[in-house]
């Protein structure tokens, strides 16, 4: 009998459809093989949260009609790679659970009792987080899209209001889960229901912008990993008007408002999305603490840029309100920005606000280094 070492083999085993997905920043479909690399550390996790790899599994045995799905918050390391030990246990509470019988080689269902028994391995799992509901919506639709299931029953009454075919102040009515399902397949709207959405958000009350903010953080305009998007001036239309109602909002004094918006406008990869980052950077009013966590969480693709990272870093170490080790320390944790980060910092000026910052975590690290070995 192979021992269980992962949870990449565990779903090899038992044979059943399986999808899995990033929820630390941005919701994107994870293969098993990228799964399978960084349990085996060849690879650091890709989208790094909170010290955290963030991930969804959702998966269906042979048998079972309901998929289940299991939400696992793994502890990384200070490279990004996995730290295994919460990882192990967790595999050797599932070994106990269902007996070396249900895992071995060559299985290729799972009884019902059996799936009853692995969901409830939910309960209590150190692992385990709770998503909050937006993150929920995003992925029950995008995860009923991959696994061709329908809709929920609130999806045509959010997609007449999207599509203008119901009053603007018609939006209490709507259930979080339709304009999920609206969002994530929105390229199969009606060609007049697509051309009208970007002007439908325009025209949004705030409160219904908020909730759809939210929901295209995890589904950006024009965003490389959408399996149903509109035409390419449609979403690139998407995002002039989040950026336009985020500008909007800024000038109204709407935090809220603004930070959902430019949540959602940050994490596209077009052009606009980097320019309206340019401009909040550039602008002593903007760059405010919100504002900074916002680009760091969604738009942390943008600070791949050799200038841009620099000024976003010297903003953040400038803000009294910032937890600057704390952001600056999750994005080195990111692969494609650990060395550009490690060397914006050695590169600081010691008399720069990044310099002082800088030297105040080794400062703070110094102290909690010789407190531990007192």
């Amino acid at each position: 009998m192979i021992p269980l070492s992962s949870l990449s083999s565990f779903f090899t085993r038992t044979g059943a459809e399986l999808h899995l997905y990033h929820l630390g920043r941005t919701l994107i479909p994870l293969s098993l093989e990228q799964l399978e690399a960084f349990e085996t550390t060849q690879q650091p996790w890709e989208q790094p949260f909170k010290g955290q790899a963030r991930l969804a599994c959702v998966f269906r045995p042979s048998g079972i009609e309901d998929p289940l799905v299991w939400f696992l918050a793994m502890p990384l390391d200070e490279e990004g790679r996995l730290s295994p030990a919460q990882r192990d246990a967790f595999l050797e509470r599932l070994i106990t659970t269902l007996g070396q019988t249900a895992l071995s080689v060559g299985r290729n269902n799972i009884q019902v009792a059996e799936a009853a028994k692995i969901d409830n391995l939910m309960q209590d799992n150190p692992l385990t987080f709770t998503p909050d509901d937006t993150l929920r919506a995003m992925l029950h639709a995008r995860a009923s899209l991959d696994c061709e299931r329908p809709t929920s029953q609130h999806h045509a009454l959010a997609e007449q209001y999207l599509g203008a075919k119901l009053p603007l102040d018609d939006w209490p009515s709507l259930g979080l889960q339709g304009i999920a399902d609206v969002l994530t397949r929105r390229g199969t709207l009606e060609p007049l229901l697509a051309e009208a959405l970007p002007a439908r958000i325009a025209a949004l009350p705030a409160t219904p912008l908020r909730a759809i903010a939210l929901c295209l953080e995890q589904a950006p305009p024009a965003h490389t990993h959408l399996t149903s998007a509109l035409e390419t001036a449609q979403e690139a239309a998407l995002l002039e008007v989040l950026i336009q109602r985020g500008q909007n909002a800024r000038e109204q004094g709407d935090l809220e408002t603004l930070c959902a918006c430019l949540r959602a406008s940050s994490a596209s990869p077009l052009p606009a999305a980097s320019r309206w980052i340019d401009a909040l950077l550039a602008d002593d009013d903007a760059a405010n603490v919100d504002v900074l966590v916002a680009i760091a969480a969604r738009g942390y693709a943008h600070l791949e840029d050799a200038e841009r990272l620099p000024v976003f870093l010297t903003r953040l170490a400038s803000c009294p309100q910032a937890s600057f080790g704390a952001l600056a320390r999750d994005l080195a944790l990111i692969p494609r920005l650990r060395l550009p980060v490690l060397m914006t910092l050695r590169n600081a000026n010691p008399d720069s606000a990044l310099g002082r910052a800088l030297s105040a975590l080794t400062q703070q690290a110094s102290v909690e280094s010789a407190m531990k070995r007192h």
